[in-house]
């Protein structure tokens, strides 16, 4: 095979990509019957197919194509800000129990994905570290959670951990974007379940499908640029927060920070009674979030995984199965079995199976197409970012403490 062409595009090319990926990803939504009826993201079905398209470029001409990731980790701090510029502190009292639910299944969950990744590795006589890659720390954790641990075990003598952490998290993310729109949509039409009413100060980023009132042009040019101020006044404010947890020695991801200094601006002008108008909020955080999907997943890097791919898909089956069980008897019917329910089980198996991107992409698809749900986003979001991080590392390092999964 001739030596492959790199050709590396600029954050402007990526940008333009993305957006052509929703643009293919809405196109084949609405030519397929099947795919209109499942509440799948446009940029979850353009992205996988544009990464297939890289792909067979890559084998049948020899050419990779790599996109610039500046603007992909900027657009995710965005999405978070919005989050948080969204989240109003009077909600939390109602997710209390919620969220401790929540967060108990999570424990549950990260524990029998690290369970059944050490059981198919020790079946294909692998090193059972390589079984919590392929477990929690790619199904819960994500791609970076699930690298950061690969390069620690590749430095003990684990040659493979970098192919096998990819891989299982890139699986991962496809999984998620697969199955937790549609399990959701079946939940919902299965029991017949409508949202409340809600006030004006819903957290969910989508409306049920009808056209909003128009604003006055001058009036909503005040409220764009007003929301475009406080989104990257979060941002900032984010990153100076890391900059002093990093000096005390507290490493914090970004999103979370920017997501926190956007509760505090959005509940200051609460107290000052100078409330922020959500739906230009609303609508930047979904444009934010569906360009930053689009650009993970059209880069996903699906030669990595092919020579790895029996185990990645054996492990990937079952743990769809175990999340799956999880979701429905534990998080559906513990939260009530209604519509608030549904939505958190669809975040749930959005970041249990994939990463908080995905979670909140397939809730905000289910929310435009049945409607509101503010408890919803808000619980998984405390949960998402609060909770999985500390949860997973802790998880590894009990199963680390095991004779049988020492490194080195």
């Amino acid at each position: 095979m001739p030596m492959a062409h790199m050709v590396e595009l600029s954050e402007l090319a990526t940008l333009i990509v993305a957006l052509v990926t929703l643009f293919i990803g809405r196109g084949v939504r609405a030519g397929i019957p099947g795919l209109k009826r499942i509440a799948l993201p446009d940029a979850v079905v353009g992205g996988l197919l544009v990464a297939l398209l890289i792909l067979i470029l890559h084998l049948a001409w020899a050419v990779d194509l790599r996109f610039d990731k500046t603007m992909r980790d900027l657009l995710l701090l965005i999405f978070f800000a919005t989050i948080g510029l969204s989240a109003k502190l009077a909600m939390l009292a109602k997710g209390g129990r919620s969220l401790l639910i929540l967060c108990l299944a999570i424990l549950l969950l990260i524990f029998l994905q690290n369970l059944v990744g050490a059981a198919v590795a020790l079946a294909y006589g692998a090193h059972p570290f390589y079984g919590l890659l392929a477990g929690g720390l790619s199904f819960m954790g994500g791609p970076g959670t699930a690298l950061a641990w690969a390069r620690e075990a590749e430095a003990a003598g684990l040659e493979v951990a970098p192919a096998v952490g990819i891989g299982a998290a890139t699986l991962a993310t496809i999984a998620g974007a697969l199955f937790a729109g549609p399990i959701s949509g079946f939940l919902i039409s299965r029991h017949g379940l409508r949202p409340q009413d809600r006030g004006p100060s819903a957290i969910s980023f989508a409306a049920p499908e009808q056209a909003p009132a128009p604003l006055a042009p001058k009036r909503g040019l005040d409220q764009i640029l007003l929301s475009l101020l406080m989104v990257t006044v979060s941002v900032y404010l984010g990153e100076i927060i890391n900059g002093w947890a990093a000096a005390g020695g507290l490493m914090l991801p970004g999103f979370l920070t920017a997501m926190l200094a956007g509760i505090v601006l959005t509940n200051a002008a609460d107290a000052l009674r100078r409330p922020l108008d959500l739906e230009p909020v609303a609508m930047g955080g979904e444009i934010a979030l569906n360009l930053f999907l689009a650009m993970s997943l059209m880069s996903t890097p699906l030669l990595a995984i092919a020579a790895i791919i029996g185990p990645l898909l054996l492990n990937a089956a079952v743990q769809v199965l175990v999340i799956l069980a999880v979701a429905y008897f534990i998080v559906f019917r513990l939260l009530g079995r209604d519509y608030d329910a549904a939505v958190t089980t669809a975040g749930f198996l959005g970041f249990g199976l994939a990463s908080m991107p995905v979670a909140m992409a397939t809730m905000d698809e289910v929310a435009r197409r049945y409607g509101p749900s503010p408890k919803a986003f808000l619980v998984i979001t405390l949960a998402g970012a609060f909770f999985v991080d500390l949860a997973n590392a802790s998880m590894a390092k009990l199963f680390l403490a095991l004779p049988m999964f020492t490194l080195g």
